[in-house]
């Protein structure tokens, strides 16, 4: 008897992404707006429920404004008058250590405009959980004709050749095997990566670091505490510490009302996997210093210590982003923003490859570019934790006394010099430069030093451009084309005209943008500026000359000779 089964038809698409959180859906919305097909295939039923990340740097903020959502994203989470302070205390019913100020999420559009220095910029950051960017990313991501997104399936196998890759998806419940012919696969599968594994890559760099705080296992809670501000004696804040002897923790408001996403540390010998709901709480009450009643929405262990960069980035067509090619520690919130410019750097490479506007080598420079900034972010991450948890709380921090009284006095001196060296960091969410990428055309310029706490702009190629807002309160960002522009600076800025009939032969997007201020071809210290479309200096100039061969290697296609 024939078998009249009708077989599942191949789908085909440019891109397939396996990994539905930040990285993945950012790769997809970046692709999508390019018109460029995805297939997007997550095992989990939905986006996170847990609040996972709480931090929005600058600089992500800035690429959500580039695609048009900022304004979305910082409205959620945190009520906009709620403050987003960092607060360290002994217990959180008890003593306050210290604190460092942030503007609320309605300050900040205010504020951002009045800044200058290390903050000139089109945003400031936002706290908000990952739970709540994600279900918007999701959306913009579904809202694109030439994307798929399928959460609810699994990656389970795939192969490469010179042509593409073809992969297997099944739906997670169970089902039939679904086969995927991509020309591309993306692995943005999180730390336990498939695709990194099945590669069979490496982590470089160091785990297993141990300490006081943020090295080692972490018990982390999901819940809701609704009486929790009124055991608080002080002003209330985003992020509350906690630092005593007894239980180091700390824990992030995720709604600015009743819920929370509470971690502590674990102590040698406690099993948290074992541990029950009761268990839960009296560690939770350990933090507070109060008994207060709390429901747990979730909770679970995690491991802190990390500072992992994958050996390689890149094998033939397929590619390793976010997680699944750097771990941190979570201290700054550097792992989900490192993995949003990973999405960024790659996605308009892949566009370009696959219009057949610069050559496949030019996806060589993913790794080039951003596996050097993932190893300085996870050193920086280090940093931060080591800054917090080497410190030695005393059991004299909680005494109400005078040994305890000179404690707290070390401790908050310490807390507050360390609250402005995490939460204060401009030169790393605007600082990160690729120095020896070979389709950026490097001037030799002398670099301001690379300092976490300190950002001094330069235009110099490799960087993110100097920031200005004009007298109309726009943000110069705000006139960067889509994909490339040409700053034409000042009142006497020289012809285009050979950049443009350039542009026209590589096939690049291009669009120039006239701006008279001569303050501005002051502050570029060039009167022609090339822009990316991730928004990365490219190449400055005094002239057009030499176009052809600027262009030529920005697009991929060999170094000026």
């Amino acid at each position: 008897m024939m078998n009249t089964q009708v077989q599942p038809r191949v789908i085909q698409t440019d891109v397939l992404i396996a990994g539905g959180g930040p990285c993945g859906l950012m790769l997809a919305i970046e692709l999508g707006r390019r018109g460029i097909t995805s297939l997007l295939v997550d095992a989990k039923p939905s986006t996170a429920f847990n609040p996972q990340a709480n931090a929005t740097q600058a600089r992500t903020m800035e690429h959500f404004r580039r695609l048009g959502f900022a304004d979305e994203i910082r409205a959620l989470g945190l009520p906009s008058d709620h403050p987003t302070d960092i607060a360290y205390f002994t217990r959180y019913a008890s003593h306050e250590l210290a604190r460092i100020c942030l503007p609320t999420a309605a300050d900040a559009v205010v504020k951002i405009k009045e800044m200058t220095g290390s903050w000139s910029a089109a945003e400031l950051p936002h706290r908000v959980s990952q739970k709540f960017v994600e279900q918007v990313l999701r959306r913009q991501a579904e809202s694109m004709a030439s994307n798929e997104i399928r959460y609810g399936w699994t990656l389970e196998s795939f192969q490469q050749d010179d042509a593409g890759v073809l992969a297997t998806i099944r739906q997670t419940e169970g089902g039939q095997p679904q086969q995927v012919k991509a020309n591309f696969l993306i692995g943005a599968d999180g730390a336990r990566s498939f695709v990194r594994r099945e590669l069979g890559i490496e982590w470089g760099g160091v785990t297993g670091i141990q300490r006081e705080f943020m090295g080692g296992k972490m018990f982390a809670i999901y819940l809701r505490a609704p009486t929790f501000l009124n055991v608080l004696r002080h002003p209330k804040a985003w992020m509350y510490v906690a630092v005593n002897n007894q239980r180091r923790s700390f824990m992030a408001s995720v709604d600015g009302k009743s819920e929370y996403a509470f971690h502590a540390a674990l102590k040698p010998g406690e099993d948290a996997d074992s541990w029950t709901e009761a268990d839960a709480r009296g560690v939770f009450q350990e933090a507070v210093g109060a008994n207060i009643p709390i429901e747990i929405l979730s909770m679970g262990t995690w491991l802190a210590g990390h500072a992992l960069v994958a050996q390689r980035f890149q094998q033939g067509r397929v590619f390793i982003a976010g997680d699944a090619a750097h771990l941190f520690t979570p201290t700054g919130g550097l792992g989900y923003n490192t993995a949003i410019e990973d999405a960024v750097n790659l996605a308009w490479k892949l566009a370009n490859v696959l219009r057949g506007n610069s050559p496949l080598s030019l996806l060589d420079t993913y790794e080039a570019e951003r596996k050097p900034l993932a190893e300085r972010n996870t050193g920086y991450a280090r940093l931060f934790a080591d800054s917090v948890g080497l410190f030695v709380a005393k059991p004299e921090l909680d005494e109400d006394s005078e040994n305890g009284k000179a404690e707290r006095q070390m401790a908050s001196e310490h807390l507050n010099r360390h609250a402005r060296l995490e939460f204060n960091i401009p030169g790393v969410t605007f600082g990160g430069r690729y120095e020896k990428s070979p389709v950026i055309v490097h001037d030799g310029a002398v670099l301001p030093s690379d300092e976490p706490n300190k950002y001094v702009a330069t235009a110099s190629p490799g960087g993110r451009p100097p920031h200005v807002w004009f007298e109309d309160g726009q943000s110069l960002f705000d006139l960067f084309h889509s994909e490339w522009t040409l700053l034409a600076l000042g009142s006497d800025a020289p012809s285009t005209d050979e950049l443009e009939r350039a542009a026209q032969s590589v096939k690049m997007d291009l669009r120039v943008v006239r701006i008279p201020q001569n303050a501005l071809r002051d502050l570029y210290e060039a009167p022609l500026v090339l822009i990316r479309p991730d928004q990365i200096v490219a190449w400055r100039g005094a002239s057009d000359k030499g176009a052809q061969q600027i262009l030529s290697q920005v697009m991929g296609h060999g170094q000026l000779k």
